[in-house]
C-alpha cells in the first residue's frame, strides 16, 4: 500500500500537481507508514499560526508590491547615478547597488528585473557600454538583495531553522545582520571587475591562443607576447553635480527615511520583526498613496490582491513543509543522512563544496522558495553535525539559491529577462557568466570564511 501511495505521488510530480499538495501528500503518506494520527499534520499546519514572525510576510511582501507599482524604482534609480555616477564606471556600480535595494524592498528579483530593467538597460547602451555586458548586469543584479532586510527569503529561512531549534540559537534579527558582509563581498567584487574593466587606466591582457602556440612550437620566448598591457578610455563618467544631488534626493524624500524605520526600529529593540513590518506596509502605503498619489485607491485593491495571493502560496507550502518537517524529524531521516556523510564525507570543507554544488543545481531548477523549504530541514542538521553554525548555513543557502537565479540552463531570471528585453536565451547565458564566475569567487569567500556572517557572535 506504501509502495502505491509512493507511485502516487511521484506521478503527482511528474504531472506538474502544485508543490504543496506533493509535499503534503508526501507528509501524510510518512506519517500512515509510521503509524500516526493523520491529525498532527492538521495539527503541525495549524501551530505555524503561533509563530508572530510569520506576521512579517504579509506587511513586506505588501510593501514590495505597493512600491513595485509606483515609481519608488525610477526615484531609486535616479538617486544612486546622482551619488556614485561620478566614480570610475559609475553607472554599473549604481546598478549594482540600485538593483540589490529594489530586491530587498520588494523580495522578488524577477518584478527587479522587469521594472529596473526598463531603465538601466538603455542607460547603460547609451553610456558606453557593451550590450552583452548590459544584458549581463540586469540579469544577474536582479537577485543581489536577498541577503538584505527585509527579503523574504531571510525571513522564510529564519522560521525553517527556528522550528527544527538545530544547533545554537539566533534571532531573526542576528540573521539580517549576517547579510551585510557577504553581500558587501559581492557587491565589492563585481564592482571592481567592473572599474577594472570599463574604469579606464592601465589594464592587463592574456592571450590564450599566444600562449599555447608558443608553449606548441617550443618557442618559449614568444610567450611574452601572449600578454599585453594597455590604455584605455574607460566609459564617460557623470560629474558630481549637487543640484543634482539635491533634486534627486528631494525627489526620493519619502524613501529615504524607509531603511532607516525599518533597521532603526529593529536593531534599537523598538520594533519586533513583526511590528516593523506593519509600519514599512503603514508607512510605503501613506507614502505611495497617499503623499506621491502614484497609486491610486483604485488600483490599491489589485495590489493587495496580486500581493497576498503571493503570500498565500508561501504560506500553504510552508503550512505542509513544517508538517513535512515533522515526520523527518520523527523517522530520523536528517541522522542517517548525517551518518551516511560522515561515513563517506569526512570534512566539513569537503562538505561545503558539495553542498555548494548541490544549492546551485537546486536554485536553478526550484524557485527560492521551494529551496528553501525542501531543503533545510534536511541540509541543516547535518550542517550542525559538521560544527556549520545554523546562521552561516543560512548565508551560504541563500547566496548559492541566489547564483541560481541566472544558472544555466533554466535559471528564472534568464527567462525573465529574455522575455523582458526580447533576446535568446542563449544570448543571455553568454552574458550572465563573467557575472556567475565573479559572484562564485565571492561565494567561496563567504563559504569557507565564516567571520564575515558571524562577525556579531
Amino acid at each position: 500500500m506504501i509502495w502505491v501511495g509512493i507511485a502516487v505521488v511521484v506521478l503527482m510530480a511528474l504531472l506538474g500537481a502544485p508543490l504543496f499538495a506533493i509535499v503534503l501528500a508526501a507528509a501524510m503518506l510518512g506519517f500512515l507508514a509510521g503509524g500516526e494520527d493523520l491529525s498532527l499534520v492538521a495539527i503541525n499546519i495549524y501551530g505555524m499560526t503561533d509563530k508572530p514572525l510569520l506576521l512579517a510576510l504579509p506587511f513586506f511582501t505588501f510593501a514590495g508590491y505597493l512600491m513595485a507599482a509606483a515609481k519608488s524604482s525610477e526615484r531609486l534609480m535616479d538617486l544612486t547615478r546622482a551619488l556614485f555616477g561620478w566614480m570610475p564606471a559609475g553607472l554599473a556600480v549604481v546598478g549594482f547597488v540600485a538593483c540589490a535595494l529594489f530586491t530587498a524592498l520588494t523580495g522578488a528579483s524577477g518584478v527587479t528585473i522587469v521594472a529596473l530593467g526598463a531603465l538601466l538597460l538603455p542607460m547603460l547602451k547609451s553610456s558606453g557600454y557593451g550590450e552583452r555586458f548590459s544584458l549581463g548586469l540586469v540579469t544577474a543584479s536582479g537577485s543581489l538583495g536577498v541577503l538584505i532586510v527585509p527579503a523574504v527569503p531571510l525571513i522564510l529561512y529564519g522560521v525553517i531553522a527556528q522550528q527544527m531549534a538545530v544547533g545554537e540559537t539566533f534571532t531573526i534579527q542576528q540573521l539580517f545582520l549576517a547579510g551585510i558582509g557577504p553581500v558587501l563581498v559581492m557587491v565589492g567584487l563585481l564592482a571592481a571587475w567592473t572599474v577594472w574593466r570599463y574604469g579606464g587606466g592601465r589594464r592587463v591582457g592574456f592571450e590564450g591562443g599566444t600562449f599555447w602556440r608558443a608553449l606548441s612550437t617550443g618557442r618559449l620566448a614568444d610567450l611574452s607576447s601572449a600578454w599585453s598591457i594597455d590604455r584605455t578610455e574607460g566609459v564617460p563618467r557623470t560629474t558630481f553635480d549637487s543640484a543634482e544631488l539635491w533634486r534627486a534626493v528631494k525627489a526620493a524624500r519619502w524613501e529615504i527615511p524607509l531603511p532607516f524605520v525599518v533597521l532603526g526600529g529593529i536593531y534599537s529593540g523598538y520594533f519586533a520583526i513583526s511590528e516593523a513590518a506593519a509600519m514599512t506596509a503603514l508607512y510605503v502605503l501613506i507614502v505611495e498613496v497617499g503623499l506621491y498619489r502614484e497609486v491610486s485607491l483604485r488600483a490599491l485593491p489589485d495590489v493587495v490582491r496580486d500581493s497576498m495571493v503571493m503570500v498565500g502560496s508561501i504560506l500553504l507550502i510552508l503550512g505542509v513543509a513544517l508538517a513535512f518537517t515533522d515526520f523527518l524529524i520523527g523517522a530520523d531521516v536528517p541522522q542517517r543522512l548525517f551518518a551516511f556523510m560522515q561515513e563517506h564525507v569526512t570534512s566539513a570543507l569537503t562538505f561545503l563544496i558539495l553542498l555548494n554544488i548541490l544549492l546551485l543545481v537546486l536554485g536553478a531548477i526550484l524557485d527560492i522558495f521551494s529551496a528553501i523549504i525542501i531543503m533545510v530541514p534536511l541540509l541543516l542538521p547535518v550542517a550542525v553535525g559538521y560544527g556549520i553554525h545554523p546562521v552561516h548555513l543560512g548565508i551560504i543557502f541563500l547566496a548559492n539559491l541566489q547564483i541560481g537565479y541566472f544558472t544555466p540552463p533554466i535559471g528564472m531570471n534568464l527567462f525573465i529577462a529574455s522575455y523582458r528585453f526580447d533576446r535568446p536565451v542563449l544570448e543571455l547565458y553568454a552574458a550572465c557568466l563573467p557575472f556567475m564566475v565573479v559572484l562564485l569567487i565571492a561565494l567561496l569567500i563567504i563559504t569557507y570564511v565564516p567571520a564575515l556572517s558571524l562577525w556579531f557572535l
